[in-house]
């Protein structure tokens, strides 16, 4: 389980977003890297969704993002249950 457990994680990326604009978002990684972040159809449409992105943007919070996708993970940093 532990193995599983470390393989989900090696797929999450640390990032902090730098720039929003529709219908873009940058995101900054832990290593610097830069990365256009890959929006749903949902997503793009979703002003709520802006609006949050926003307020991360001000919070400088880190996000986790997928790391073959470059999507934000609506599962946050949280591990699959062990049960």
């Amino acid at each position: 389980m532990l193995l599983d457990q470390a393989a989900n994680m090696t797929n999450i990326i640390a990032a902090q977003i730098i720039k929003v604009f529709y219908p873009f978002v940058i995101a900054k990684t832990e290593t610097g890297a830069y990365l256009k972040l890959n929006l749903s159809t949902n997503e793009q449409r979703d002003p709520l969704f802006w609006d949050e992105l926003r307020s991360i943007l001000q919070a400088k919070l880190w996000v986790p993002i997928g790391k073959h996708y470059h999507q934000l993970l609506d599962n946050g940093w949280l591990a699959e249950s062990t049960s």
